[in-house]
């Protein structure tokens, strides 16, 4: 499955993405807004486990984002269960040098599109660290709305950080 974006393309994990997954990956900038289950430093060995990994997906719920053929980020919704079955949560990050040209909001438009055409979810949320002011505007540009401020509900590096929690609704 591939999704089309401006001068992008949202694709499955191929053998072959390790290298350019490991060069983008491997930034504290980068990790600096992710869950601790983001590596950094993030090695070679980690690209490999994850690629090897993403490619038994049964449900493409995660994909790369790649420029002509050189992943240089990574974009997922993650499904939930039991009584939460109907949503999921959307993630994401892009390399440094991408920064600021408007591919992770069409990045995020195009997943939450495929997401509420192909998973059989209702809403899509998305938690933001407090300080990434950057997240903060792709969401609301990509449509999902601000619900509130869950405070002291995340600790990185030792810091405790609020979590600002954004959602979007599929449309009727």
């Amino acid at each position: 499955m591939e999704l089309h974006g401006t001068g992008f393309i949202l694709r499955g994990w191929l053998d072959g993405d390790e290298e350019s997954l490991q060069k983008h990956a491997d930034n504290p900038n980068v990790s600096t807004y992710l869950l601790d289950r983001f590596p950094y430093p993030y090695t070679m060995n980690d690209a490999d486990k994850w690629v090897t990994y993403m490619r038994h997906q049964k449900k493409q719920t995660n994909f790369a984002i790649a420029i002509d053929d050189h992943v240089c980020g990574g974009i997922a919704i993650d499904l939930t269960i039991d009584a939460n079955s109907k949503w999921g949560e959307i993630g994401y990050w892009l390399g440094e040098p991408y920064w600021g040209r408007g591919i992770v909001t069409e990045a995020v438009k195009l997943l939450t599109d495929y997401a509420f055409k192909n998973l059989d979810v209702i809403r899509i949320q998305a938690g933001v660290f407090g300080q990434n002011a950057a997240s903060m505007r792709v969401l609301e540009k990509a449509g999902y709305i601000k619900e509130g401020i869950m405070r002291n509900a995340i600790i990185k590096h030792g810091k405790v950080i609020d979590k600002h929690m954004y959602a979007i609704l599929k449309p009727e």
